[in-house]
């Protein structure tokens, strides 16, 4: 059993050159997107939104995913600039999410507290007479 891959036609023609001579023709693919490293992001989130210093460990799988890259080792650059990614992003939900329910709870206990005061205003709005202290 041949596990060779990629797997070549045994019947297939071999190329020949002008002078006869078999020769090897190699295609090539597109080349992809080179692999990002979200390097600014990181650093934004390293200054500004470093809770629990997720910024920080984005700022340096960023810098690994640069590193990886111009040395030419993309598979690993992905890899590093991915989890950059998934660091950078529970860094920024750290940072949102917290103060974005804490605006929930005061813009719904100031619904609540006026719900509150107009039914006590009834109460504010009474006229007393001298009488009354008798």
């Amino acid at each position: 059993m041949d596990t060779s891959y990629p797997r070549e036609d045994p019947r297939a023609p071999t190329p020949r050159k002008a002078d006869g001579a078999p020769h090897t023709a190699l295609t090539l693919g597109a080349p992809g997107p080179p692999p990002r490293d979200h390097l600014i992001w990181s650093v934004f989130s390293t200054l500004y939104l470093n809770l629990c210093c997720l910024g920080f460990l984005a700022l340096a799988y960023s810098i690994k995913a640069r590193d990886q890259k111009m040395a030419g080792d993309l598979e690993a650059a992905r890899r590093f600039g991915s989890k950059a990614k998934c660091y950078n992003i529970l860094a920024t939900m750290w940072a949102l999410v917290p103060p974005l329910l804490l605006l929930a709870l005061v813009v719904t206990g100031a619904l609540h507290l006026s719900r509150l005061a107009k039914g006590s205003a009834a109460f504010f709005s009474t006229k007393f007479d001298d009488s009354d202290y008798d």
